[in-house]
């Protein structure tokens, strides 16, 4: 039996008045309904300044359509309705977007991120230019963040310091748009399904000569002027920065001095070609080394401006020239690279420069089918800043040497975003992997290394200035506890491995951290890997080589500073339980994004804050990673699980001796002698002293006894040769002694 309590008589709404709410709620809640989708974003309206009526979200993927007298006109919807992304917060970044009925993307609008660089590094007008980049490109084009434009691709600028979140709402904007457009029959779908790639004919030859050969298409040409080089640099930073007038001045009489570069570009598969441009033994022996999928090129030119450059090296790649076709983008390396010396084909000009390219298997390159070949010119307007544009030239086989194509297959699913970005990061990884294997030799010869202490300085002063200048200013490589919190966070919410490997820079270093952690502890990042930790250890170096004064706390002082960042870091880790948001922008005590990722190029507040800091370990070394930094103390928990103990101590260590510890410049060795791993950086100074029989007290006496036996040893044998003893040890050089270091 169910019992109501009657309503009160003194209750605050009479019944009268009870009666009139409900009836104007249930008025108000129909008009409500009607309301549109602009309601709810007035900036839509922006979009299609002509519309006089927007509809409400329906279909699949959710869209409301955008009338002007009663006709649709076209589309606007958000894009995390179809597509989720996660972004470097590992969150996706909902975007509003509007596309005409022509595909067009009329305007695009962040409604919602979590980016922490977005959140307080980089200002949103930032985000909202690059945004706007998209207004009047059609939803079936291929857009690259990055680059310059060139035949089949469109290429938007990149947000420096935010090339992750960029990426991903690139692919968001397009996939999102695409979903729409071609569920309201806007634009057809995307095949889903490829040809096998067309087969060249190896029975089909005929002698042919150059002009034959670049007359029928099988030789293509690119010829650039220097003008054409300085219009494409016009109203760029990079503007009247090239040698346009020098190469003029120098040019041979009767040369021209404006010729760039003439390029010539062939495909070599083709027996006509090949055989002829090679000669006959010279193509068999190339054919026979290209495995099958695999493809050669060739590329020859005159000019001032070189096609492979003097920057490749071993491992690295060709940063000039590259290759299209459809999605994807080939590019060189040095193992791809074969010089070609001999040219047998008749009429051919002299050109300076040759070689033949291979196209590798993984690719799927369908010689049938139509590429470009692309030669990127760059200018620096910086000591790290260049700006670079392209030119490209297309190619299509004549028909008459490839059969046509086989029946149509499944093609293979759109490759991982993360994938790409990892391949086009390649050189990156590369300087990043061989930089992480010298820390790790340096980390096992450690006790063989610090017995020469010239030698050590020299190693960790370089590796600083790589870790301060290439994965630091060049990478963005640095590390900040909004990567601690956002990995916690996922691992709560739902985690995406995805939403980590679209950095590699970061995910290698992480993993390379993670790993050492549980090795030696918090000190091989601190003290190795850290920019602004470099930054600050470089910045009181010089200090200390030009004299200033240096100040550390006392002991019982220092040892309660200690507790600051872990203070910080238990009041961040609070906050983001609650809003991840909000512990990203308190995040700010950490001075990375304005010191590293942003260069100190930002608003005053940050600048002081940051640079204030580095001035302060001028005076005292590393002063914020010993007593602020919240990452330090993160990264101190799970070191405490650490597997090795390689920093040596001897008995004498604190009692009585105190070298190590009044020199250990992050204060990490107590008075007794021991190391507190926790908050040591590994700079190895105390192991430097340890092996050292000329400071460490145990050694030193050890050394002069050693020394003092020989001279007696000595003194004996002069006595038995009855010489003048004392006039001959005067004489006679004092022996070494032994000086061994090794104290097992």
């Amino acid at each position: 039996m169910t019992f109501r309590q009657p309503l009160p008589n003194n209750s605050l709404i009479p019944r009268g008045r009870l009666t009139l709410v409900t009836i104007a709620l249930l008025l108000i809640l129909p008009l409500t309904a009607l309301a549109g989708f602009d309601d709810k974003h007035p900036q839509i309206r922006d979009m299609f300044p002509e519309a006089d009526r927007f509809g409400e979200l329906e279909g699949d993927p959710p869209a409301a359509a955008v009338y002007k007298d009663d006709e649709v006109i076209g589309y606007v919807f958000e894009s995390s309705d179809s597509v989720k992304i996660p972004a470097y917060s590992g969150k996706p970044v909902n975007l509003l977007i509007g596309i005409d009925m022509e595909g067009l993307i009329t305007g695009t609008r962040v409604i919602e991120h979590h980016e922490p660089i977005l959140l307080v590094g980089i200002p949103e007008e930032s985000l909202d230019r690059f945004a706007n980049q998209y207004v009047g490109h059609s939803v079936t084009e291929r857009i690259k963040v990055g680059g310059s434009e060139r035949e089949g691709r469109t290429h938007v600028d990149a947000i420096t310091g935010a090339t992750v979140t960029v990426i991903v709402i690139n692919r968001t904007i397009l996939k999102s748009a695409r979903k729409v457009s071609e569920s309201r029959g806007i634009t057809t779908p995307r095949r889903s399904a490829t040809h096998e790639p067309a087969k060249v004919r190896k029975d089909v030859f005929e002698q042919a000569d150059w002009t034959y050969l670049t007359g029928n298409g099988a030789i293509r040409r690119m010829l650039l002027s220097t003008e054409d080089v300085e219009e494409a640099f016009e109203g760029t930073e990079a503007e009247d920065r090239g040698t346009v007038k020098s190469i003029c001045t120098d040019a041979p009489s009767g040369e021209r001095c404006d010729v760039f570069i003439d390029l010539y570009y062939t495909y070599l598969n083709v027996p006509t070609v090949g055989r002829n441009l090679l000669g006959e033994s010279q193509y068999n022996r190339l054919m026979a080394e290209l495995k099958p999928g695999e493809h050669a090129i060739a590329v020859m030119a005159n000019g001032n401006y070189s096609f492979k450059g003097s920057g490749y090296v071993r491992g690295g790649i060709f940063d000039r020239i590259n290759v299209a076709q459809g999605d994807q983008q080939i590019n060189f390396r040095d193992l791809d690279f074969y010089r070609l010396e001999d040219i047998y084909l008749d009429g051919m000009p002299d050109l300076s420069e040759k070689a033949i390219f291979i196209i590798r298997d993984q690719y799927a390159f369908d010689p049938g089918e139509a590429w470009n070949l692309s030669l990127l010119v760059r200018r620096a307007t910086g000591p790290l800043d260049s700006i670079f544009t392209d030119f490209t030239g297309s190619y299509e086989i004549p028909p008459k040497y490839v059969t046509e194509p086989a029946p149509r297959v499944e093609a293979a699913e759109e490759e991982a975003m993360w994938v790409e970005v990892w391949y086009d990061r390649t050189f990156q990884i590369a300087i990043l992997v061989i930089g992480l294997v010298v820390l790790t030799l340096i980390l096992f010869l450690q006790d063989w290394l610090v017995r020469y202490p010239r030698l050590v300085g020299y190693l960790r002063t370089g590796f600083l200035l790589y870790t301060l200048f290439v994965i630091g200013w060049y990478m963005l490589g640095q590390l900040s506890i909004v990567n601690v919190l956002t990995f916690v966070n996922s691992l709560i919410s739902g985690f995406s491995w995805e939403s980590f490997l679209i950095d590699p820079v970061m995910f290698i270093l992480w993993s390379f951290v993670a790993v050492t952690l549980l090795l030696w502890g918090r000190g091989v990042y601190c003290g190795w890997l850290c920019p602004f930790g470099a930054l600050q250890k470089l910045v009181n170096q010089v200090a200390v080589k030009f004299r200033v004064p240096q100040y550390n706390f006392p002991t019982l002082v220092h040892d309660r500073l200690w507790a600051i960042k872990y203070i910080i870091l238990l009041a961040l880790f609070g906050i983001s339980l609650g809003s991840l948001s909000t512990a990203e922008y308190y995040a700010e005590v950490e001075p990375f994004k304005t010191a590293i990722t942003l260069r100190f190029d930002r608003q005053w507040p940050f600048f002081l804050y940051a640079f204030g800091l580095v001035v302060v370990s001028a005076f005292n070394c590393k002063f914020y990673c010993k007593y602020l930094c919240p990452l330090g103390a993160a990264l101190a928990v799970p070191a405490r699980l650490r597997l090795f103990d390689w920093l040596r101590r001897r008995k004498e260590c604190g009692q009585p001796c105190q070298i190590c510890a009044n020199e250990c410049e992050i204060q990490a060795i107590h008075d007794t002698g021991e190391i507190n791993v926790n908050e040591c950086h590994y700079c190895l100074d105390c192991q430097v002293t340890y092996w050292d029989n000329h400071k460490c007290p145990p050694l030193v006496d050890r050394r002069r006894k050693h020394e003092k036996a020989a001279r007696n040893r000595q003194k004996a044998q002069w006595m038995e040769k009855g010489s003048d003893t004392d006039a001959d040890m005067k004489a006679a050089p004092l022996p070494a002694g032994n000086t061994s270091n090794n104290d097992k």
